[in-house]
């Protein structure tokens, strides 16, 4: 096959699209893609070679995108490597404009897809140039300032409405830049790991928001697929440095989740060649936590947990490539895994988690399926293939299906509905039908026989059509699955229920997925003509008797329920004929089962299901709008299927029926008509939908029907006919298919030679397709053209006569011809050659040509015929014009007519809105029924058919880059002109089309946009309000197509902009019509979510334009044009020249109209503040602003409205960083820094050479000289991980620009900004407006602010201080909250500002502000507090902390003083916290002192400061992690500091007594004995733990141990408030800490902490082991598992608890242990249940009878506790399975009987237990009941049964 290609072609393609083939013209097809591939060629290379992005490269590239849609990758691999490198070389331009990167980055994503056809020789591409992208876009250094705008960041004016919206956008670009990398990735070079290690690295500060930078790049960049002779130089080089940081980090940081996604990804890749098995436990415990499923009676969830949870999607993926191999280790721990989770499948559980488990269920076994495709039956490929040793064998895959079986079937009927569960079973179906389909069988087939449980019947239908494949198509593991399917069928039938609409649809669904997959055929004789036929062959042969029997009991119960859904007895009211909503889907689904069925039968079945159908349908007469649609599709469906034999019996009779009622003259003008009438043709214009060639016979007796019927009075009458005359003609005048039986042939051969039931469930040959098509004969174009002529043209010589005012038609005739004219158009469109004109010049000038390309569609057009579509379009501009003239409220016509010219403009035989509904469709039927295991195109032929229809459809469709002619522009000018009328409906509709109109034609925009503006003239007079709002419209675009308002180029929005807001000095505008009002809204908040920075720089560089040209010369298909000539290269250059040039004028000029339209004094506020922002939106980061616009936008910081003032805020902020002078930074190697050799191992934290970085206040620069020498590193990240290769540092001071400048040296803009912050009015001015509150109580501290005030101070110096200064001192004395905002928020923009300020500047500066700060922390108060945090939070950032060491000197100097009170300690050690966090690991001195200075204070009586120093004692310990390769920290150590506190707190752990909170808050210091002193400490103690479980990366276990046995102590049992705060704490700690998640080496540790204190004498402490337990267990379960120890001694600890003397302690441990039976943690073995056996036969004492008033023996004896203990283990196996019965539960139950009448506490848990059991296994007894004998079963009856009151 391939050989015949390369001969017409000239080369081997790539991947074609296979369908193409099968297409009734296929022949001319290579010759077309040859040329149009020779043209893309040849002006998308010369476009790039001559310089040209805009229009050529992108109208080229377009192309290109279109031709792979159409023709796949037809191209040879030189050609595809070309253009990969082509379009890379474009995307990775630095200054491109982002909508072309993102237009190139599609088309390239698409050439790389299918990453097989280009192995890693073929192609290398680089990985820094995507990395730089990245950086670029996603992490904009100015895109905050609004000096870029990207698609979708955020707009200062953009409400909370759209912030969805742009969520949704940001993740457009992101998740466009995150598939191109990873389409990129196979193709890195094999040196691209170490580099992008060595790059990323140094960024690798876990306490730095940097660290999930680093992180999510390794995610996304690090090459997996590189061969195994690579892997030194792959994953070997960082998979153990990052496995290990995943192991040790416990808190779930956000960038966890990135780590486990690239893990997956590892995985997945290299099956086989990671050993895993030592991780394994600790993955599975790690997932299981991330499901966050609900634990223990009382679960506090740290909120982090809810938020950074894994993906699921990885997870999937990362099990499926776990599984198999030699140790089987993953298999058993999912199994696990599965056991642990299934209680919370069942539907009688819900909550947030369940639908995160449905999608594990879901997915997982698609994973599995699709790794076994990988292994087994794809083609070989170059990327690695698995080992042979590591495939996943039978017995991988039985343990796998059983594994997932049940929590499947459980989730069946949960409450998210059977979707999910339907998918895994389909999947799990292909791998084991003999495992999963019986047991879905057991549950469908009771299902169908109750009539009260719909639910439970939707859901198993629903799962039975997922497996029907595997059912039907039986195979070697499940032969008996067909024999299923009748039964199945037959018991469907109820189904079809009128009164039930989801089982109705339901059972149409499953009734239609069986008989596509099934040639419906008698072959019960076959059973004694052929001998050779399996048994289980001969059962389905002797049942394939009843399928004719089947299908007329499917008909009867359709006549039932058509019968049932006529109008006049479903609904009250008369008026609402047209169908529902629900019934057109019914009439939908019973219309395409319908022909399914008829498709699949045989002949003689066929025949009487005809009869049948024929007879109900002439028989009965129906109304035409419900009951008649279903019957006359029901017909239709039989004439699709054998078109002579029902035509014989449809159209006579019909025809005849017509012709008897019309013959009489009055019938033609009556409005209402005779109801025979109607349905004769409702029923005639459906069945004529069939193939055209079987039709012709009958044209006569048409046409006679059509003449009359054509021109009734009555509208149903009349729109009957045009339907006829519809279908008519596309029946005769379209290309389609004529079968889409399952297999090619059909079924009408002898059982002898064929039988059918071999081909059950059998997938289409996709090279033996053999599909039937129907192409127009000769007699059939000139049966259509027939029909034209006699009926299209006396309509249009009507209406031409009508619109000159010859002739006079009323509305209603006018409405008909119309109608008619309309449905010959749709009928005949495909023959209709489509309207020429001239093409018009001056849109667009380019140096590549510009023109369409023409797709043949398999018709050539007949042009000696009269080209009816040019004569329609003539007589409909006519029309228009004078409905508009003289009837402009006729809307009917006027909505005919704009219909007409859409489809004049567009329609070539398929509308767009089909053909996405029929795609879509396609798509769901194509994944309900498709076998991903075998995978390649194994679809039923039905399928492939309605496949390769859809490419011919595909290409009738492909339109984009139509030439623009003059015929289009009169008839878009008349669309214009009805979008801009007096009626709104009119508008609406003429909108639509010119919308769709605008995207199809090159550039019409250019052609439209001035004629739209017009009617916004502020001058013009004669536009009615009407109008303006058409305009407005027009201007605002729909949802989708084009926006004429913000089209990207600078010519369109340098017109349209300025125009909208003149248009309000519009007479026709008034800002009362609350509509206008809303419109403007929408146009300025469309154009600021839509707006994206425009290019002013097209440029392209050489090495771009050297691929080009490769692609010009390139032979096969030769372009066959010379190269371009060095004449046309310079004019290329000297374009492109002018080009950017003119770009800068017109951005200048669009800048300067805006400022000339703010300063214009009419115009009324509403505009200047859209003019105001499309200003803003004109700030760009590669050209300055022009001056006018700088003076208008600092003038505006004193504008009178608040929003103004905003906006200029910001944009005066961007002005300060475009002027910013550029500081020189040299790269310097970290060796020299140090005077030391930097390790080349990686070791993380505070070494030797890192050492200098740290704050040391012996060497802290405190003279011109120091600060000079001292090298300041501003980022907190570098060094702690590891040393860049060089690190940028600024240059000294010599060199770097001159700092504070005088008046005459500054440029224009400057000045500007230099006098008005120079001048003291304009500054107290803005100082009042800043400090104006603006909205009581949620004033925060603003970054724009801060932004502007550091750009100020970083551009001029301290040039504006004297002014600023005193203002600022008045503000800080001022307690209220604005000013001290204000203030706030200058002096972070100061401190930050003064960054390269000269040491005596910044020592003046200090010397000033440090008494000003601590005045203002004195004066700090609850409205102020949080801004002041930001304030000193923000001034830390990213500075060196040795730069800014007089404000850490001024805030340590004894923040807890008790000065104030002890909110203000609170505040100024929050305050201080907020600058220490921002220095992260730097400054250990200033931790260690700060712990110092705050040890003796741990024993503070105010609950605010406690809370406080809890959180800062959770800051100083966060730098002591516990992370691999990281040296102990020289910060404070948390076991130094438990130790001390430990000793202070001994007095409590000792003494036995309960510990009180009597403490006195207040009371006099030192005057207290240790102990009241410890209680006081722990308070603090207890703070620090609860605020550092959820900060902090690694929890300190073995330090925590030593602080539990108090906890416990004082943790309450009852969930009570009333507590004080010290107990709820204690609970609340244990809450958080047994979440945690445990190192291995951890556990031992803590049991043995947990089994001391459950010898404790106190019972609350002992209960609370218990749930601490639990929890514990749960989230650490495969960890914990995986040690025999550690579980024997939870065991044993659970075990003890049981025979506890206090009665809660053991019904606790009672609990405890049921759980942990049924999350499979402990099984239940014989010596488990031999113990208990023999606990329960414990001997009771007698009771003595008690002397009255003797006091009672409250103390229970020892004998009765084990007797307890006893049944307490028993029931809590019992409870431990709730939803099911397993072999030893009928004994214990019978064991435990015996107890019922024991003495008081027993009797009560064993009726406790027995209720839970009834309660539990209620719902399947009748499954359930089956595990009992006889005798166990009268007993329970027995027990179960409430004894009756009047025994």
């Amino acid at each position: 096959m391939k050989k015949e290609v390369s001969d017409t072609l000239g080369f081997v393609p790539q991947k074609d699209i296979v369908y193409n083939k099968l297409l009734p013209y296929a022949d001319k097809l290579d010759g077309e893609s040859n040329d149009i591939l020779a043209r893309i060629k040849d002006n998308l290379g010369r476009a790039v070679y001559l310089r040209e992005l805009w229009p050529g490269v992108l109208f080229w590239t377009r192309k290109l995108s279109t031709y792979l849609r159409l023709y796949g990758r037809k191209f040879s691999k030189e050609d595809h490597v070309l253009f990969i490198r082509l379009m890379y070389e474009l995307i990775t331009i630095p200054r491109l404009e982002i909508s072309m990167m993102q237009c190139f980055a599609r088309l390239l994503i698409n050439l790389l897809k299918k990453k097989d056809l280009l192995t890693r020789e073929d192609l290398e591409l680089p990985w820094r140039p995507l990395y730089e992208l990245h950086e670029r876009i996603l992490y904009s250094k100015t895109e905050h300032l609004g000096l870029n705008w990207f698609p979708s960041s955020l707009r200062p004016r953009s409400t909370s409405k759209h912030i969805m919206v742009k969520l949704a956008q940001r993740c457009s670009v992101e998740g466009l830049l995150k598939a191109l990398v990873k389409n990129c990735r196979p193709y890195f070079a094999d040196s691209a790991t170490q580099e992008m290690l060595d790059e990323w690295r140094p960024l690798l500060c876990p306490f730095d928001i940097t660290m999930q930078r680093a992180i999510s790049y390794f995610e996304l960049f690090l090459p997996t697929t590189l061969p195994p002779e690579l892997h030194q130089k792959g994953f070997k080089l960082w998979f153990d440095e990052l496995m290990g940081l995943w192991v040790s980090v416990q808190n779930l940081p956000g960038w966890e989740v990135s780590l486990v996604n690239l893990f997956a990804r590892l995985a997945n890749d290299n099956i086989g060649y990671i050993d895993w098995d030592p991780y394994i436990p600790k993955i599975f415990t790690r997932i299981l936590r991330s499901l966050n499923l609900p634990v223990g009676s009382s679960q506090m969830l740290v909120s982090r947990y809810m938020t950074n949870t894994y993906d699921i999607n990885h997870v999937v993926i990362w099990i499926a490539a776990l599984l198999g191999g030699p140790s089987k280790q993953a298999q058993t721990q999912l199994t696990g895994l599965f056991n642990s989770i299934s209680s919370f499948l069942h539907p009688s559980n819900h909550g947030r988690w369940l639908m995160k488990l449905m999608k594990l269920l879901q997915r997982l076994p698609a994973c599995v399926v699709r790794r076994l495709h990988r292994e087994r039956h794809r083609s070989p490929t170059w990327l690695p293939p698995v080992p042979a040793g590591h495939h996943l064998s039978e017995q991988d895959i039985q343990a796998f299906v059983e594994s997932m079986k049940q929590p499947v079937l459980l989730a069946m009927f949960s409450k998210t509905g059977s979707l999910d569960a339907a998918q895994a079973l389909q999947n799990l179906a292909l791998m084991r039908p003999e495992l999963v389909i019986p047991p879905v069988l057991e549950k469908t087939y009771p299902a169908m026989e109750t009539l009260i449980e719909p639910h439970q019947l939707t859901a198993t239908l629903s799962c039975m059509i997922g497996v029907a494949r595997s059912l039907v198509s039986g195979g070697g593991r499940f032969p008996e699955g067909p024999t299923h399917m009748l039964p199945l069928l037959m018991r469907a039938l109820p189904g079809v229920d009128p009164n039930d609409f989801s089982k109705c649809m339901v059972t149409f669904q499953l009734i239609a997925t069986f008989s596509s997959l099934v040639p419906l055929v008698d072959c019960s004789s076959a059973v004694h003509e052929r001998d050779d036929l399996t048994e289980v062959e001969r059962e389905m042969c002797s049942a394939s008797a009843e399928f004719e029997d089947f299908v007329l009991q499917f008909m009867d119960r359709c006549f039932a329920l058509i019968e049932s859904s006529s109008p006049e007895l479903t609904r009250q009211e008369v008026e609402t004929e047209k169908m529902t909503h629900l019934e057109s889907l019914v009439e939908l689904g019973l219309s395409s089962t319908f022909s399914t069925i008829l498709t699949q039968c045989s002949m003689e079945i066929f025949q009487v299901a005809l009869e049948k159908v024929f007879n109900f349908a002439t028989t009965n007469i129906f109304e035409t709008h419900v009951a008649g649609r279903m019957v006359s599709d029901m017909c239709r469906a039989a004439t699709k299927c054998h078109p002579e034999k029902a035509l014989k019996l449809f159209v006579p009779h019909c025809c005849n029926a017509i012709t008897q009622v019309t013959a009489h003259e009055e019938v033609l003008n009556e409005e209402e008509l005779d109801k025979e009438l109607l349905w004769n043709l409702q029923l005639l214009s459906e069945v004529t939908r069939v193939d055209g060639d079987k039709l012709l016979p009958y044209r006569a007796q048409l046409l006679q029907t059509l003449r009359p019927t054509l021109h009734l009075k009555c509208k149903r009458g009349y729109s009957l006919a045009c339907n006829l005359l519809y279908h008519s003609l596309r029946a005769t005048g379209l290309i389609y298919p004529k079968e889409y039986c399952s297999v090619a042939g059909g079924f009408c051969r002898p059982l002898r030679d064929y039988l059918p039931i071999k081909d059950w469930g059998r997938p289409g040959d996709l090279w033996n397709l053999d599909i039937q098509w129907h192409v127009p004969s000769e007699q059939e174009r000139a049966f259509v053209f027939e029909v034209l002529d006699l009926l299209l043209k006396p309509e249009l010589q009507r209406l031409q006569k009508y619109a000159q005012g010859e002739q006079d038609m009323s509305r209603d005739d006018v409405l008909q011809s119309l109608s008619i004219v309309q449905h010959c158009l749709l009928g005949a469109g495909s023959l209709l050659p489509p309207l020429v004109g001239d093409p018009i010049p001056e849109l667009m000038h380019s140096v590549v040509d510009l023109d369409e390309t023409n797709l043949y569609t398999g018709l050539k057009y007949d042009t000696s015929r009269e080209n009816y579509r040019e004569i329609i379009c003539r007589v409909m501009r006519q029309l228009l014009n004078h409905i508009l003239e003289h009837s402009e409220d006729d809307t009917k016509s006027l909505f005919a007519i704009i219909k007409i010219i859409s489809d004049l403009l567009q329609f070539k035989g398929t509308h767009r809105h089909e053909f996405d509904t029929r795609w879509k469709s396609f798509s769901l039927v194509k994944k309900s029924m498709e076998n991903r295991l075998h995978g390649s195109k194994q679809h039923i032929r039905a399928l492939l058919i309605d496949r390769v229809m859809l490419q011919h459809e595909l290409r009738n469709l492909t339109v984009e880059g139509c030439a623009y002619r003059s015929i289009h522009r009169d008839l878009l000018r008349d669309i214009l002109r009805l979008s801009t009328s007096a009626y709104s409906q009119v508008r609406s509709k003429a909108q639509n089309v010119l919308f769709s109109a605008l995207g199809t034609y090159n550039f019409c925009c250019r052609d439209l946009i001035p004629r739209v503006l017009e009617l916004l003239e502020p001058h013009r007079s004669d536009v009615s309000q009407q109008q303006f709002k058409g305009a407005l419209y027009c201007l605002l675009g729909n949802n989708t197509g084009v926006c004429l308002a913000n089209l990207q180029y600078w010519d369109c929005i340098g017109l349209t902009w300025p125009a909208i807001v003149r248009s309000g000095l519009s007479t026709a505008m008034s800002l009362e019509k609350p509509s206008i009002v809303r419109l403007f809204d929408d146009i300025a908040d469309k154009i600021h979510r839509h707006y994206e920075t425009i290019g002013v720089d097209f440029s392209i560089p050489d090495s771009c334009r050297s691929v080009a040209l490769q692609i010009v010369t390139s032979a096969k298909p030769s372009t066959g044009r010379p190269a371009p000539t060095e004449e046309e290269i310079q004019n290329g250059q000297l374009i492109l020249e002018e080009k950017n040039s003119d770009s800068i004028q017109k951005y200048q000029r669009l800048v300067h109209d805006l400022v000339d339209c703010v300063n214009d004094r009419n115009l009324p506020w509403k505009f200047e503040h859209i003019s105001v922002g499309f200003l803003s939106l004109m700030l760009r980061d590669d050209t300055p602003l022009p001056t006018p616009a700088v003076l208008y936008f600092v003038k505006s910081l004193n504008h009178d409205s608040l929003l103004v003032r905003k906006v200029a805020i910001s944009a005066v902020a961007g002005i300060m960083k475009q002027l910013k002078r550029p500081h020189k930074k040299v790269p310097i190697s970290p060796k020299e820094l140090c005077g030391m050799s930097v390790s080349d191992e990686v070791i993380a934290g505070d070494r030797p050479d890192n050492q200098w970085l740290l704050y040391d206040s012996s060497r802290l620069p405190r003279s011109q000289q120091d600060w000079d020498d001292c090298c300041f590193v501003e980022k907190t990240h570098w060094g702690y991980y590891s040393w860049p290769q060089k690190l940028m540092m600024y240059a000294p001071a010599e060199e770097q620009p001159k700092q504070s400048l005088n008046r005459e040296d500054m440029a224009e803009s400057e000045q500007i900004i230099y006098d008005h912050f120079s001048d003291p009015v304009f500054i107290n001015q803005l100082i009042q407006f800043l400090s104006l509150e603006d909205r009581k109580g949620k004033d925060k501290f603003s970054p724009r602010r801060f932004c502007l005030f550091k750009g100020l101070f970083r551009n001029y110096g301290d040039a504006f201080l004297p002014v600023l200064r005193p203002h600022m001192e008045r503000l800080v004395a001022d307690s209220h909250e604005s000013p001290q905002c204000c203030v706030a928020e200058v002096i972070s923009g100061l401190i930050r500002g003064s960054k390269h300020w000269s040491y005596s500047q910044v020592e003046k500066l200090w010397a000033w502000l440090c008494p000003m700060l601590r005045k203002a922390l004195a004066n700090i108060t609850v409205e102020t507090y949080g801004d002041w945090g930001t304030c000193i939070a923000t001034a830390c950032e990213s500075r060196d902390p040795r730069k800014l060491h007089w404000l850490f000197e001024m805030l340590m100097e004894s923040p807890v003083n008790g000065e104030g009170g002890s909110f203000v300690d609170a505040c100024r050690l929050y305050v201080l916290q907020g600058g220490l966090a921002q220095q992260e690991w730097r400054v250990p001195e200033l931790l260690h002192r700060l712990l110092e200075y705050l040890e003796p204070k741990l024993t503070q009586v105010y609950k605010n400061v406690r809370e406080r120093i809890g959180s800062v004692l959770t800051y100083i310990f966060m730098i002591d992690v516990n992370l691999p390769r990281t040296r102990p920290t020289a910060s404070p150590r948390i076991s130094d500091f438990t130790e001390r506190v430990l000793a202070r707190l001994r007095p409590l752990l000792e003494g036995d007594e309960e510990i009180q909170n009597h403490v006195v808050e207040g009371g006099a210091e030192g005057g207290q004995d240790e102990r009241t002193q410890a209680i006081k400490l722990l308070k603090t103690v207890l703070k620090w733990l609860m605020t550092s479980a959820g900060r902090c990366f690694s929890s300190a276990i073995p330090e925590q141990l030593q602080l539990l046995p108090l906890l416990f102590k004082i943790a309450p049992v009852e969930n009570d408030d009333s507590y004080d705060e010290m107990k709820q704490d204690a609970k609340t700690c244990l809450s958080l800490m047994s979440q945690g998640l445990l190192y291995t080496e951890e556990i031992p540790l803590v049991l043995t902490v947990l089994q001391e204190i459950a010898g404790s004498s106190s019972w609350h402490a002992r209960y609370t082991v218990l749930t601490y337990l639990q929890i514990m267990v749960f989230y650490n379960l495969f960890t914990i598992m995986s040690n025999r120890t550690a579980v024997s001694d939870v065991r044993a600890i659970v075990i003890q608890l049981l025979e506890d003397e206090q009665l809660e302690v053991r019904e606790m441990a009672a609990t405890t242990l049921s759980g942990f039976l049924q999350c499979n943690f402990l099984s239940m073995d014989a010596e488990m249940q031999g113990h208990f056996e023999a606990l329960c036969k414990t001997r009771l004492p007698k009771r003595r009878r008690k002397e009255l008033g003797s006091v009672v023996d409250t103390i229970p004896s020892a004998d009765l506790v084990r007797r307890h203990a006893g049944v307490l283990g028993l029931s809590a196996c019992i409870l431990s399975s709730p939803y099911d019965v397993p072999t030893w539960m009928p004994q214990l139950l019978m064991d435990l009987s015996v107890h019922l009448n024991d003495t008081q506490p027993i009797e009560m848990t064993v009726k406790k237990t027995l209720s839970n059991f009834r309660r539990t296994h209620h719902d399947n007894w009748q499954e359930h009941k089956q595990q009992f004998t006889d005798d166990q079963l009268v007993v329970l009856t027995d027990l179960l049964v409430s004894p009756c009151y009047y025994a």
